[in-house]
């Protein structure tokens, strides 16, 4: 981009002055590690700013019936969540030593408090009505209450089988395991359909893995200290290690 008056820049278009303002240490003297610790997470809430713009793109796609273009931006979500996962190996390049320089500083706030994190849990298919508490704002608050209440991507995926002749009824399990057994075993006559919900799968299974490797980052770095928020540290992250998006795509491998 051209530097020239009146151009837009490289700096204009994506706001660095302002992006690059965005990183103050709380430690005094300021702690080395402080601002590693910032960016990484700056990063991450980024990161899950734009999984929650392509989980709403799929929702979309799937009750448009567009199953190519649905699954084009599933291997995108993919390579992010790899890449999140792949990102907690920086943080470990921080002493635990280094990183109790500024923790008290955090208190009580806690990654527990991300509000984008839980939106691309409940975009995913965990209802969970707790999570609207976690709010910091009014504003927050009404946007995971919305999340509560509109489909989720399983609800699309369910949507795109009904259309196939493959009913998922709310209230029969049964009829919605036999649907999907019907899909896995005869994949040739629902051409592109079982990919997507093994593309669903590898979401699910990559946000659990990104979980378990946060876990033991944590562990890492607080051993069985207590969580910053209050929480009880990596024990209550260990919690949510059975969590499953779409617990009805795994079953189906039992009965294959």
């Amino acid at each position: 981009m051209s530097g020239e008056e009146g151009a837009l820049s490289y700096g204009a278009y994506l706001r660095l002055g302002e992006l690059l303002d965005l990183q103050t240490r709380l430690s005094k003297p300021p702690a080395h590690d402080e601002l590693l610790f910032i960016i990484v997470h700056q990063a991450y809430e980024l990161w899950f700013k734009e999984l929650v713009f392509e989980l709403e793109s799929i929702r979309r796609l799937m009750f448009e019936r567009n199953v190519p273009r649905a699954r084009h931006l599933m291997t995108r979500v993919h390579a992010i969540e790899r890449l999140m996962r792949e990102q907690i190996e920086v943080l470990e390049t921080m002493d635990p030593q280094d990183f109790m320089e500024f923790r008290s500083n955090l208190d009580p706030a806690s990654g527990f408090q991300s509000v984008q994190f839980r939106e691309v849990e409940l975009l995913s298919g965990l209802r969970d009505p707790r999570y609207a508490r976690l709010a910091e704002t009014p504003e927050q608050r009404a946007g995971l209450e919305q999340r509560l209440t509109e489909p989720t991507l399983w609800d699309a995926f369910r949507d795109l089988l009904d259309h196939a002749g493959l009913p998922m009824p709310d209230e029969d399990a049964e009829t919605r395991a036999s649907s999907l057994q019907k899909l896995a075993r005869n994949r040739e006559a629902f051409p592109g359909i079982w990919y997507l919900a093994d593309d669903l799968l590898v979401h699910d299974e990559l946000f659990a893995l990104w979980r378990h490797r946060h876990i033991l980052m944590v562990e890492r770095m607080i051993g069985s200290k207590t969580g910053t928020g209050g929480s009880s540290g990596a024990s209550y992250l260990r919690t949510t290690l059975e969590k499953r998006f779409y617990p009805e795509l795994w079953d189906i491998r039992s009965n294959l």
